[in-house]
Order: structure tokens, then sequence, then C-alpha cells
């Protein structure tokens, strides 16, 4: 799954007309009195259909509700019970799981994975013989950005096991612990070293250690697991081609790698799962008598920096409030401060709901944001007003600037389109026909893609993934544009064919075409060669 934040998915802002829809009648906390109009400004200016908000303060749940629509079209609410996809959100319920075992002596965190899966391989044997779990969790692998989630992004039918061989042959582009790089699949990998300590299923061990005792009922493990009575379900929301109004996207499950995303919850839910991290993981009592999920030493250790994050400044002056002194990751936590104060916070990103939950423990408070609509900047929005609330601080306009950060990144984006279209050669004719270009092409760590003549031209299609089929359009000499159906998924990429010196096709490689384009799509890991018949 994506970075903590998909905010560049949708930099475009174009009106879009909102059915206003009141927060759940309750009456606010002085601190939130304005939080009603704050977050029907971010609905319109950020055009996000549904958003829902819990607050909790010293041990106690001071709001839970939630605006809007469910679905563009529809007249259902969003409201307090309203299930989300909460994305990466649900690396922290991973790092728990781990915690437990931990604490229950099934494992040790400095334990190395191929302790637990012996068969368990990294495309570099030092890497392979050093990993531990707890680099499972931090990012500091060696991996690239994003790496490998072309296994499992878009769904593919890949099995859990099967994503977590082909990490073999995922390429390393860094050195081991040297700088962070936030992936994903790692995570699968989290995800089978549970199920061997634990002897249970990753979705049963969850549900039965963390969903159960913490009260979150109506919580899902994945959105496979929602049930005909789940009828209170988000739809998430894209805007094809970073243009236009938001449209329903196709619901998607990372059956394969659920531990880096899968879980669907409420803000109800998520508020119960605060008070529990914000209390250091007791459940009920008090002092060594309290009845805990993890132990106060993992708790601490979970919250622990482990890897440095490079501190950068703010996209525009207006977000300057917003640069941390200290920023870096622990066990599934993001770790920063703001205005002095220190935050224990992730971001979540899934096609079409993106979210962000936030604790600050010297306040012992807890912010948590679901969206249904791909733009981090709504719930960075929403969020930064409820800590000014409670931090008596300035009143500063977020939509503004939010909006002002939205809007010079779309233009970066426009200038960037503007020099390929610029270094084009549109004259240029491509130096095959096009049956020479179609065939089976095989990437050693993704598998097969498919070109083959349709219709209209050339078509691509990724074997594993059936969301990923496209048509591929001519754009300079060898070089083509592959135009994705599914135009939701707002990540056409250029594919280049390279001849050997008998005019024939030896391999192809791909890139992203807008730097807006989520960074899970990681084409340019691929190598394509052409499969030998």
């Amino acid at each position: 799954m994506r970075k903590p934040t998909v905010a560049a998915i949708a930099l475009m802002l174009s009106p879009m007309a909102l059915v206003p829809f009141a927060a759940a009648a309750q009456d606010l906390p002085p601190p939130l009195a304005g939080l009603d109009a704050q977050v029907e400004s971010v609905r319109e200016a950020f055009k996000v259909p549904g958003i829902a908000v819990a607050v909790v303060k010293d041990g106690e749940v001071v709001y839970a509700g939630g605006w809007g629509q469910r679905e563009v079209g529809r007249p259902e609410a969003v409201d307090a019970d309203t299930l989300f996809s909460i994305a990466s959100i649900t690396k922290a319920f991973t790092s728990a799981s781990l915690s437990i075992l931990a604490d229950e002596g099934k494992l040790k965190m400095d334990d190395r994975v191929i302790d637990h899966l012996p068969w368990f391989r990294m495309d570099d044997a030092y890497i392979t013989r050093e990993m531990r779990i707890r680099d499972l969790l931090v990012h500091r692998s060696g991996l690239g950005l994003g790496a490998g989630d072309l296994l499992f992004w878009p769904p593919s039918d890949y099995s859990t096991r099967d994503v977590v061989e082909r990490l073999a042959n995922v390429p390393i582009s860094g050195g081991f612990r040297d700088r962070y790089a936030y992936d994903n699949v790692l995570y699968a990998v989290a995800q089978l070293v549970i199920e061997e300590a634990s002897g249970q299923a990753y979705a049963d061990f969850v549900r039965e250690r963390l969903f159960t005792p913490v009260g979150m009922a109506a919580t899902r493990i994945d959105s496979k697991a929602l049930r005909p009575t789940d009828t209170n379900v988000a739809t998430g929301h894209a805007r094809a081609g970073f243009t236009g109004d938001p449209e329903p996207v196709p619901a998607m499950s990372w059956s394969n790698n659920t531990a880096a995303g899968g879980i669907y919850s409420s803000v109800n839910d998520m508020a119960k799962w605060m008070r529990v991290q914000l209390d250091g993981g007791v459940l009920e009592g008090e002092g060594e008598g309290a009845k805990r999920l993890f132990s106060a030493k993992r708790h601490e250790a979970m919250w622990s920096l482990v890897t440095p994050i490079p501190i950068r400044e703010p996209a525009v002056p207006e977000l300057a409030a917003t640069k941390p002194n200290f920023a870096g990751y622990g066990e599934a936590w993001s770790l920063s401060d703001y205005r002095g104060r220190r935050l224990v916070w992730h971001t979540g990103g899934w096609p079409g709901m993106v979210s962000r939950l936030t604790l600050v423990p010297e306040l012992d408070l807890g912010v948590v944001v679901l969206t249904n609509q791909e733009v981090g900047a709504a719930f960075n929005a929403i969020t930064l007003h409820v800590l000014d609330a409670y931090l008596e601080a300035p009143a500063t306009d977020w939509v503004a600037a939010y909006s002002a950060a939205l809007a010079k990144g779309s233009d970066r984006a426009e200038e960037d389109w503007k020099k390929h279209v610029a270094a084009r050669d549109a004259s240029s004719q491509p130096s095959l026909p096009l049956r020479g270009y179609a065939a089976t092409y095989r990437d050693r760590w993704y598998g097969d893609v498919v070109v083959a003549e349709g219709r209209k031209g050339l078509e691509m299609r990724f074997t594993r993934t059936p969301q990923l089929v496209g048509d591929l359009e001519h754009w300079q000499h060898d070089s083509f544009i592959v135009r994705w159906r599914d135009r939701t998924l707002n990540a056409d990429a250029f594919v280049s064919f390279r001849l050997d010196h008998d005019g024939k096709v030896q391999e192809a490689t791909m890139e992203a075409v807008s730097p807006l384009t989520d960074f899970s799509f990681d084409f340019h890991d691929l190598l394509l060669k052409p499969v030998k018949k």
C-alpha cells in the first residue's frame, strides 16, 4: 500500500457540488466549536464526498461523527459508524501483533527473519541473513520507495507466500539500514512471521487478540471480510486523470498483504484504539494489576524512533508551522513534533480513500480523520485544526494553506508534462510494425506482461493484475504511453522498447508519466524481456 499519504494523487482543484450533510447531532466541547465549519470548508475546497472524525481527550471520546455522503449521488450519510479503509494505519496493528507475540516469548524483535521463515530471501545475501523482525517494520531495508508494490497493488492473484517469495528478485536500491524508504512488501513478510509464530491466520489473530479485547466489534480485517449486514460502508472516490469530479473507484482487497493496509474501520472503533494507545496498552485497571494488550516495554519500543527521516522545507510558506524539529519512524508509527509537542501518528492511502490518525501523548489527545477521496490535504487541514484548538495556537487557515500547496504541486506536474512534450519528436514513427512489439514479456520479480495487437492497436495486460489493462499510444520512436482503461488509476506510463542490432525487441522499461502518480505503481523497477518461444 502506499506511503502514509497520497495527497499528490489529487492536486487539481475544480468545482463540484456537494450535498450538505450536517455532522451528527452532538454537543461539541469548547475547543471543537469550529469543527463543523472547518470540515465543511474542507469538503468544499478539496471535493471530498464524505468525512468522519473522532477526537479522544483525557481518556474520553469527546467527539465522533460524520459529514457528507458515503457515495456521490446517493443519499446515505457518513456517520461515526461508517466503515472506511484505514489503509497503512493497519501497520500499527501488525506491529502490535508482533509485540504481543514478543511478550509471550514466541519471538524476539531482534530475531532473524530466517529463524522463523527459513526460505525467506532478499536480492542480497547479506540483507537476507541480517534482516531482523524489527527491520520489517521500519523502512530501512535497502528497498526503494514502494518497491514490490505491483505484486499486490492494484489487486493481484498472487498469494501472500507468492508475494514474499518474489521479494527475492525485487531490486535493492540502497544500503541495508542506510536510509528511510517507505515500503509495503515487508509487511507481507511480517504477516507470515505472525502466522508462523502464533499458529493462526493473520486475520484470526488480529480479530481475537486486538479487535475483540479493544472492543472494535465493527472493524473488519479486509474488504472481503465485510458481511452482508455491513451496509454502512464508504465508497472510495478518485478524479480520473487528476481532473474532473470525484467518481467511485472499484473496490479493492489486499488479502495477499493485509498486514500492510487491509483493515476497514469506523471512527467509533478507531477512538477505542486511540484510547488504548494513549493509555500505553492498558485495557482496564491500573498499576501492576492492569489488564494489558501489550507490555509497557513493547509500547515504548513501538513509539521509539528507529529510522530518521530527513526534514524538508514545507511546500509553501503557508505551511511553515508544520515543519518539525525531528522526524523519524518507529515500529509502524511516524514520529515527529508539532508546535513543540511530540506527535505519534500515521496516514493511510487506498484507492479512493485516505486517512490520518494522530496522537499527542503530552496532551492525552488523539484525532482520527477518515475520508473517501484521494486528497491528503483534507485530513491534514482537519487534524491541524483540532491540534491547534487544544494547543491554543494562533488561528491558521489550513484550507488556504493546503490549497496553495496543492496548486503548486499541480503547476509542477504541468511543467513536467510540458517538458516531455517539448522533447518529443512527434513526427517520428516506430522502428517496427506494431506486431513487432507484440510478445509476452517477463520481469523476474513481477512475472508476465503481455503486449498484443488489438482492434485499435497495441494493448498491454499485466497477467496477474486484472485491473492493469491498457492501450498503447505511440509517443515517439520506440516509446509508447500505456493508457489504462480504468481511468481512476491515474497511473499512465511510458513504455520504451529497446531493439538489438537485428531490429528485434531486446527489452522494455516503464515509468509513470505524471509525478502525481502514486509511488506504489513501481513501474520503474520492471525490466521486461521477451519470453523466447
